[in-house]
């Protein structure tokens, strides 16, 4: 079994999800996997959050232990080994560290680029959220942005939900160079979320994820909520075996 890569807490997790046509997605589909929807619908989400108390191999990193990650992602499965894989893969991933981002390309290929970012959250409110989580990167343009107001009770997704679809993805599928795929399992517990009163993205995403992406996002999230989240381990990538097409 792969050893433990990485562990850290994830933090205040912003996800916004939109509702796209699966033949936006299919160009992206990692080989030897195919989408995952929920109830027949495929999602893209945009997903802002704080690690903290990061470790590599169980060495903590100075000056790279806290830092803010927003990526773009959407949803796919695969079966092996007698059970059904269900898992992410990426568009496209922001860490303000240029090393974060060079260890993550160089162990499993991911799309990470490094940028300027910020983040901020309001004070706790009587659910227990923050009033208000907020985070920011850094472009030639200026600063972009997500932000989210969270309301009402925390509650754990009940299984089948919308909310445990998207946050109950357990692995991780990621395109090879040669066009292969490599898969990471990411372990945490079920994760408390609240439903967002509000949300906004701002600044040119289309930089980041080219016009298509962009006009989606443009139209404004299907659902938006925010996870508390936990301790996360990210073990190390493994070769999905199979064909490569050519």
């Amino acid at each position: 079994m792969p050893l433990p890569f990485l562990t850290a807490e994830w933090r205040n997790l912003l996800m916004l999800n939109y509702l796209v046509e699966p033949g936006l997605l299919e160009p992206f589909v990692p080989m030897g996997t195919e989408l995952d929807a929920w109830r027949g619908r495929t999602y893209v989400s945009l997903v802002g959050f704080l690690f903290a108390d990061t470790r590599v191999l169980g060495v903590p990193i100075p000056g790279h232990r806290t830092f803010e990650e927003v990526n773009l992602r959407f949803y796919v499965r695969r079966e092996a080994a007698g059970e059904l894989r269900r898992g992410v893969t990426f568009i496209r991933e922001l860490v303000p560290r240029a090393a974060i981002a060079a260890v993550a390309r160089a162990a499993y290929n991911e799309p990470y680029l490094s940028l300027p970012m910020r983040h901020s959250t309001g004070e706790p409110g009587v659910s227990g959220a923050p009033g208000s989580v907020h985070y920011e990167w850094k472009l030639a343009s200026g600063w972009s942005g997500m932000r989210g107001t969270p309301g009402g009770a925390g509650v754990v997704p009940p299984t089948g939900s919308e909310e445990s679809f998207i946050t109950e993805h357990y692995w991780g599928y990621t395109r090879q160079r040669d066009g292969g795929t490599v898969e990471y399992r990411v372990d945490h517990p079920r994760w408390t979320t609240w439903q967002l009163d509000a949300s906004e993205v701002t600044g040119n995403a289309a930089t980041l994820y080219g016009a298509a992406f962009a006009d989606v996002i443009a139209r404004g999230p299907t659902s938006a909520f925010l996870a508390r989240g936990s301790r996360v381990t990210v073990f190390a990538p493994a070769r999905v075996e199979g064909r490569i097409q050519r």
